[in-house]
């Protein structure tokens, strides 16, 4: 199950309290104070980890809690610190203050973590409050309070290059031939409901990550056919390819159809109309393609490349556009 937003409660370990104890040994009348502090709270972290690529793993459950610290001892024995409490989140997952809407980090590279709830501190056993006026001290502290909060941790996905487009139009398939990602494939809207990413090895030493993004609707900007949720996960794309077919099934017209896409883009964040775009005809193996593919070429003002899944036609020259776009990035 692909989950790519969830809300969290965190609730870090209280510190351990302060012990009161007076040394009591056979001919030492006067030991004097040996309680020892309290252990400190367990903090909880989050951190990005390789091979993490869904936040499913948090979804099953809200409240998350480390666990506190041990009381102090006789004998001057300090408690036992508790144990961190780390939850790994997929590399793009943005840590976001649910309170204040503030976005704590972005956890956007394996490794990156951030503290979200900070363990309380141990108490002060009342070996801490001897001094030369005060021998026999029975003042002791209790552990702080461990930090909470409540986040929401957002993924978007990070991919060198994304597919975009119409339901339909073809992304999945392209995406299936390229690299060993078995993305599912049928002839209806809506096939692909969450990004799937595929490794595209270009040579023995050269690959790229390609994301199959869902597919976008006029409206998308204003959350029409889930729109937000899918807009996400392009913002983290270095560069798009975007995928139009020459003959759509409801039958718009391709051209239209690409306008629409790039209207809802930039209306998303205006920072995507200024993202490489690699403009793709699919299924050039029907009838009309050509002529589609021309009028797109005049619409766009830049070379439109032709491919087929199905045959297998113009697949090389689109990873060769690709490549030579990376390579310019």
């Amino acid at each position: 199950m692909f989950v790519d937003r969830v809300q969290i409660e965190v609730a870090a370990g209280d510190g351990g309290r302060g012990c009161k104890s007076f040394r009591r040994e056979k001919y030492i009348p006067l030991g004097g104070p040996d309680g020892g502090n309290g252990g400190h709270g367990g903090s909880v972290i989050l951190k990005a980890q390789a091979g993490v690529d869904s936040l499913a793993a948090l979804a099953h459950r809200r409240q998350w809690r480390a666990t506190g610290g041990a009381p102090g001892s006789p004998a001057n024995c300090h408690g036992r610190a508790a144990e961190d409490l780390e939850l790994l989140v997929p590399p793009g997952t943005i840590v976001i203050d649910e309170t204040t809407g503030i976005v704590l980090k972005d956890l956007a590279t394996a490794g990156d973590a951030i503290l979200a709830a900070k363990g309380g501190a141990g108490g002060w056993g009342n070996l801490h409050f001897k001094s030369s006026t005060n021998r026999a001290p029975r003042q002791t502290t209790p552990g702080e309070k461990g930090e909470s909060r409540r986040l929401l941790l957002e993924l978007k996905v990070i991919a060198d290059v994304g597919l975009v487009g119409r339901p339909n139009a073809g992304k999945s398939t392209l995406l299936s031939r390229l690299s060993r990602a078995r993305p599912e494939i049928a002839d209806y809207a809506f096939t692909t409901k969450s990004p799937m990413l595929g490794i595209v090895a270009v040579s023995r030493d050269r690959s790229f990550v390609l994301a199959d993004l869902p597919g976008l609707i006029e409206g998308a900007h204003a959350g029409v056919g889930l729109g937000h949720e899918f807009l996400r996960h392009v913002e983290r794309a270095g560069i798009l390819v975007h995928v139009v077919e020459p003959a759509p099934m409801d039958g718009t017209d391709p051209v239209d159809n690409y306008r629409a896409i790039r209207a809802e883009l930039v209306l998303h964040d205006p920072a995507l109309g200024a993202r490489p775009e690699i403009v793709a005809m699919s299924k050039c193996e029907l009838p009309g393609s050509d002529e589609a593919r021309a009028r797109l070429a005049v619409e766009t003002g830049r070379d439109v490349v032709a491919v087929s899944a199905v045959t297998g036609q113009g697949l090389d020259r689109l990873l060769a556009a690709i490549v030579a776009q990376l390579d310019r990035a």
